[in-house]
């Protein structure tokens, strides 16, 4: 009889146990792990939003690219990150590279965000979108004047260009977007062209291209829209505007934020709810108002600033290209003394 006592409550126990492991599982399936190189108060409207919704918490670790992406690959199979978010499609391209994304097929993602801002094998997806174009002073330019990047290399911007550093992200994509448009031959005399026309040594950010520009060191320059729309909240009169480049060739050169699902998450299904949650259009307009940036999906309009600056063609290449080129870009850019 004890015997017989003594197996069934070991058959409850273990039943209990599975059933409390069950739960746990469950309960750890209820929180989200994303690694972010975005700031804190550009992401956590976002998260707390999806929670509202969802019911699933976010968790979060802020730092630098590659940082994180280091972390995430000697991490292996035991990292906590659900999601790796990040700027730049080159940085995405390379965070794919690396395989640290699992392939995601989201007919809402697909329907929400323009091919060409997706990884081709669905690895990421982009989120939000700056315009890396053309900056000009109202006071010494003539917009007639501008019209392509590769005409900054024409010998009337002599003295009259500045540029952000060549080891920035940003550039390498613009400069890998030229190649793809119009190979290495000509994008070699596009750069040539550029350097000899610096008023100064590239700059470290492009609030420092526009700081140039007002200051008189230069007239125009190439930034990204974002930093044009923040100092325009701060000083609306400031004498720069922006000038959509290459609208009658390929489009201005466009670039992403975006994410993607971790190779080795423990919750995958809930992080490409995260995923097509941030493709939404009540997150494209939280996206929006956080940081001066254009939606990706193309089913809201922009935030009430930047719409006053005009509708513009964007470059279609995928943005795929813009790490595919980024070892010719750089190479390129060594060999013409870009620094």
């Amino acid at each position: 009889m004890n015997k017989k006592v003594s197996i069934f409550s070991i058959i409850v126990i273990s039943i209990l146990s599975t059933s409390f492991s069950a739960a746990v599982q469950a309960a750890s399936n209820d929180i989200l792990t994303v690694y972010s190189t975005r700031k804190e108060h550009l992401i956590k409207p976002l998260f707390d939003a999806f929670t509202a919704k969802t019911g699933i918490k976010v968790k979060y670790l802020t730092g630098k690219g590659g940082a994180l992406i280091e972390r995430i690959k000697l991490e292996g199979k035991k990292t906590k990150a659900d999601l790796f978010m990040t700027v730049d499609a080159g940085n995405l391209w390379y965070a794919a590279s690396q395989n640290l994304f699992q392939p995601v097929s989201s007919e809402i993602i697909k329907n929400n965000i323009p091919e060409h801002l997706r990884d081709p094998e669905g690895l990421w997806s982009g989120l939000s979108v700056r315009a890396r174009t053309i900056i000009y002073s109202t006071e010494r330019v003539n917009p007639s004047e501008l019209s392509t990047y590769q005409d900054l290399a024409n010998k009337k911007w002599k003295g009259k260009l500045c540029l952000r550093t060549s080891k920035k992200v940003y550039t390498k994509s613009l400069v890998s977007s030229l190649i793809h448009h119009d190979g290495m031959e000509k994008t070699t005399d596009v750069v040539r062209g550029w350097v000899d026309n610096l008023a100064a040594t590239p700059h470290a950010e492009d609030v420092h291209i526009m700081t140039s520009i007002l200051a008189g060191q230069c007239d125009v320059g190439i930034v990204n829209s974002y930093y044009f729309g923040r100092l325009q909240a701060e000083d609306p009169n400031a004498p720069l505007k922006l000038f959509w480049a290459n609208q009658n060739t390929t489009g201005t050169h466009v670039n992403v934020s975006g994410a993607g699902v971790t190779k080795h998450s423990k919750n995958p299904d809930d992080a490409i709810r995260l995923l097509e949650f941030l493709s939404s259009i009540e997150a494209q307009k939280i996206y929006v108002g956080l940081n001066k940036e254009y939606p990706a999906t193309q089913k809201i309009k922009a935030d009430n600033l930047i719409a006053l600056w005009g509708d513009f063609n964007q470059d279609k290449m995928n943005l795929s290209f813009a790490g595919k080129n980024q070892a010719d870009s750089v190479s390129l850019m060594q060999r013409e003394g870009y620094k």
